[in-house]
């Protein structure tokens, strides 16, 4: 990650030069989260990585202004953003599929669907949900990583950790993930 977030704390003291310099840098490193965790979305996926930084950037705008108390404040709250957007933009897709658009097709066209890239980022959050409540460092390396795309060492440099720390949360999250998505019939 670059270090274009290092003026948070001078943005959250009030410092208008600060704050004009964050944008070009952030958006950046936002932006490249965002491509980063799009690839691995489905050919189908109408969400661009440019229109979930502008989304999620809008969210920060929007619930916390400037009061960045440090890169890691901030960059936790832009996965978080991400996460939030991916989830909703899933669900209307679920929706959808679901019976909000009626089509008829006839018995013998009809085959089971698969599991859907959308369904699996849906049980995800919801596991997720479960494991913020057993261990929270542990679900924000998860949202760090699946949903916003950062590395090891990204992850570490923002909450603070060690690289050693994040892998051990990132094995121990991804086994307890796994193993809560196979007993609902699911793969991770």
């Amino acid at each position: 990650m670059s270090k274009a977030s290092d003026n948070l704390p001078a943005i959250a003291r009030g410092d208008e030069l600060a704050a004009s310099s964050l944008l070009p840098g952030a958006y950046e490193e936002l932006r490249r989260m965002a491509a980063a965790r799009m690839v691995g979305e489905a050919a189908g996926h109408t969400l661009q990585a440019t229109a979930l930084v502008h989304e999620a950037w809008m969210r920060l705008e929007a619930e916390n202004g400037r009061a960045w108390q440090s890169r890691a404040h901030f960059f936790g709250a832009a996965s978080e953003a991400m996460r939030r957007i991916l989830v909703e933009s899933a669900r209307k897709r679920a929706c959808l599929k679901r019976g909000g658009n009626p089509l008829r097709v006839e018995l013998e066209d009809y085959q089971a669907a698969a599991t859907t890239a959308d369904e699996k980022l849906l049980s995800v959050h919801e596991a997720l949900k479960e494991l913020e409540a057993l261990n929270s460092e542990r679900a924000r390396v998860v949202v760090m990583k699946f949903f916003a795309g950062l590395t090891n060492l990204e992850v570490a440099e923002t909450l603070g950790i060690s690289e050693r720390s994040v892998n051990r949360h990132w094995l121990c999250a991804k086994a307890w993930l796994g193993s809560k998505m196979r007993n609902e019939g699911q793969e991770i």
